[in-house]
């Protein structure tokens, strides 16, 4: 069995990597999806958030405003009482899905896909992640391709462009730079080129992975 965590950061494209990694036969499971279920009404997590931020992080049907909390996050420098909330509980979801995963399958490659793994552990929010996981794989592309990815990604909203890159440039900088990443990684994963480069990349990594996940 194998913990491996695949990072990356803003507009890397490490979710179409998790996609390839998932086809070849890796187990993945996206932090970003179990936070979203952690901080859904009723959820600990969602109390907590509400406590702390107040209701003005609280949208007319009772959800949380996600617009509200990254403005809080990002553009009011919050983000690492946000992360010191959710992470916790996430990081436990993630556990105790790999353990399902390893007690079915116990060759398996559970990888977690999280942009803030490095971040998350530096910050103190939850420290000592990174060694939870047997190898770390990371997705990586300049940062002006990450700014344009966002941005495209997120033009069917009315903000404008130049608003846009600038929400991409605030959370970048709350980002540990790929550059200070790549000598603690075990992967680097160069995407800034074609799909089928990619995929080739992934496909060597993966041999490698499942190798070791069966000793």
């Amino acid at each position: 069995m194998l913990r491996v965590g695949l990072t990356g950061g803003l507009g890397s494209g490490k979710t179409t990597v998790a996609a390839i990694f998932r086809s070849l036969g890796a187990y993945v499971i996206e932090a970003d999806a179990v936070g979203r279920e952690l901080m859904s009404p009723g959820q600990p997590v969602y109390h907590a958030i509400v406590e702390h931020f107040g209701q003005e992080v609280v949208s007319a049907d009772g959800t949380l405003d996600r617009h509200r909390l990254a403005d809080l996050a990002f553009r009011h420098h919050r983000l690492l009482e946000l992360n010191r909330i959710v992470h916790p509980a996430v990081i436990v979801a993630q556990q105790e899905w790999a353990e399902r995963i390893f007690a079915k399958d116990p060759s398996a490659i559970a990888m977690v896909e999280s942009a803030l793994i490095f971040e998350a552990d530096a910050q103190g929010s939850a420290p000592g992640w990174r060694r939870r996981f047997d190898r770390i794989v990371l997705v990586v592309v300049p940062d002006e391709v990450k700014i344009a990815r966002y941005v495209a990604r997120m033009s069917q909203n009315a903000t404008s462009a130049r608003d846009l890159q600038a929400d991409a440039r605030s959370r970048l900088a709350a980002q540990i730079p790929d550059s200070e990443k790549i000598p603690l990684v075990d992967h680097v994963i160069h995407n800034d080129g074609s799909l089928e480069e990619t995929r080739r990349q992934v496909e060597r990594i993966f041999a490698e992975l499942a190798a070791a996940a069966r000793v």
